[in-house]
């Protein structure tokens, strides 16, 4: 997993550099990474964006605990990640256990925290995985039900047209990224789940 240090190593920067204390997190592949508008709609809650492009649930669980090494306190995690990992060849299975070990590292680090995980998004390039995306998804509400304060968020469903087929007006030319429509759905599908948020409190270096 060499080919991740160049974005670690900025991630790592990034934090170093922050005049707040982090509440909010996100964290996960290049759907977190390329939305750059991401810390500025949530601004209000001290928000960082750990996305790093290409990155798998395999990826993000290995470099836990470099990531997050000097972030002391969070109120709230969302995870994106998982379809990279079905893209090379992963069981849905392998996938939820991954995500299984990533919540444990969290829950070891950060106690209760609320933590959030957005079901893998059905992209344009991958229609061929659509079964085993649709099964990991169900894999993983079902283990996001198992604990307090973890949720899961689906965006699989609106995301595909009335005959299960990804509708393309959400996605870059790639098939495979969020165009300006997809990050618009996105949101709108986060403001109707607040309860994934921290608490609206600013707290200062």
């Amino acid at each position: 997993m060499f080919w991740f240090h160049e974005d670690l190593e900025r991630l790592e920067n990034e934090i170093n550099a922050l005049e707040f204390n982090p509440k909010l997190v996100f964290y996960g592949s290049s759907t977190f990474t390329l939305w750059s508008e991401l810390t500025t709609v949530y601004k209000e809650f001290n928000s960082v964006n750990l996305g790093f492009g290409g990155s798998t649930l395999a990826a993000c669980t290995w470099f836990f605990d470099r990531v997050f090494e000097n972030i002391k306190e969070v109120d709230a995690i969302v995870i994106y990640a998982g379809d990279n990992d079905l893209g090379e060849g992963r069981h849905p299975e392998e996938v939820v256990l991954y995500l299984e070990s990533l919540l444990a590292k969290i829950r070891s680090k950060y106690g209760n925290v609320k933590c959030t995980c957005i079901s893998i998004k059905p992209s344009i390039s991958r229609r061929h995985l659509l079964e085993s995306i649709h099964y990991a998804n169900s894999k993983i509400k079902e283990l996001m039900s198992k604990a307090p304060n973890f949720y899961y968020v689906n965006i699989y469903d609106v995301l595909l047209d009335e005959k299960g087929e990804p509708i393309a007006k959400y996605f870059e030319e790639d098939g495979l990224h969020f165009n300006v429509e997809g990050y618009r759905l996105l949101l709108d599908i986060l403001k109707v789940h607040p309860e994934i948020f921290p608490q609206k409190i600013i707290e200062k270096v």
